[in-house]
């Protein structure tokens, strides 16, 4: 692995030696078929939300944690994350008896807050912009320990591929994967596992309306600046791409599908009318985005990254009320 912040490179056997180191530390999480009329094609859901954290970030978390330096996490660890990684991150500190700081932004939803909480770990709530800055710089002013990185940090990477492997070992002859869009971190890790195996997938990013960098990008041939509007499809999206992460995710993203605010409410209601299946904002967004048809019409995975809403948000959803 090559761990400068100019060049990322992370193998297949990264994320095989990954897919070892977490067995028994994370679930494997169930793909399971879903089952409706008038779909463009099979449509499968990986249930990260299954999670016990709520959250595929357990993996690249424990990946990440677990093979550091010991002598450079005596002061404990900190991210900065809108929640998900943050209780990643929390949950293996807390495993470790070592302390966890994370950095949020002030739109983190109030249902991450009190788990990062309820993990024994402490935030830091600062506006949005400036927290931006601790993903580009890498560090916040006056903090000690080993600064996790919620993206781009390689190990981080190998851990979130192991969602690619169990994928190509659960449905072998899969189409389309559609993997939401945030920082780049996941779909990055579960593209180089599946493409090194299986080059023909198609690799899918979805992102919401409100903060869509990467499909501007793609089509440019550079990373584009876009307006960032805060919404309750808060675990994903930014005004712009992380620099370290666009040669990584240029050339192994087949597309990107942008979706709205309602229909990822739709789809996240239908997930749970349907099947039970509970997704946050942007988990619901894969699956919103194979509901398009623009990810074709054969097998198509769908990467429901995390369940952690708020209640309130939920009802919303639910009720058809959600703005």
């Amino acid at each position: 692995m090559i761990t400068d912040q100019k060049t990322i490179s992370v193998s297949l056997q990264d994320i095989k030696d990954a897919q070892q180191r977490i067995r028994g530390k994370v679930n494997r999480t169930p793909l399971i078929r879903f089952y409706s009329d008038d779909l463009p094609g099979e449509i499968f859901l990986k249930l990260e939300n299954l999670q016990p954290i709520g959250s595929f970030k357990l993996r690249g978390a424990y990946n990440a944690i677990s093979t550091a330096d010991k002598a450079l996490l005596k002061d404990g660890v900190y991210t900065a994350s809108a929640g998900n990684m943050a209780q990643g991150v929390a949950w293996n500190a807390r495993s470790m008896n070592i302390p966890c700081t994370v950095i949020v932004p002030d739109h983190a939803p109030q249902t991450k807050l009190e788990a990062i909480t309820r993990l024994g770990a402490k935030f830091i709530k600062i506006p949005f912009n400036d927290w931006w800055q601790v993903l580009v710089t890498r560090k916040f002013e006056g903090m000690k320990g080993l600064f996790i990185h919620p993206v781009s940090d390689p190990a981080v990477i190998a851990g979130n591929g192991t969602v690619g492997l169990e994928i190509l070992e659960d449905l072998p002859d899969v189409d389309s994967v559609i993997v939401p869009y945030g920082g780049g971190g996941l779909i990055s890790g579960i593209a180089t596992a599946i493409k090194n195996i299986k080059p023909g997938v198609k690799i899918f990013a979805s992102e919401v309306e409100t903060a869509a960098p990467l499909a501007p990008s793609l089509v440019a041939g550079e990373p584009v600046k876009v307006t960032y509007t805060p919404s309750f499809v808060d675990g994903m999206g930014s005004a712009g791409l992380l620099t370290e992460m666009w040669p990584l995710v240029s050339k192994l993203v087949d597309g990107s599908i942008v979706l709205s605010l309602k229909q990822i409410a739709d789809a996240i209601k239908l997930l749970m009318e349907r099947s039970r299946v509970i997704a946050e904002g942007a988990g619901g967004s894969s699956f919103a985005a194979a509901l398009t048809g623009k990810a074709g019409s054969g097998k198509i995975v769908c990467v429901i990254s995390g369940g952690n809403i708020d209640a309130e948000k939920l009802i919303k959803i639910l009720s058809g009320t959600m703005a």
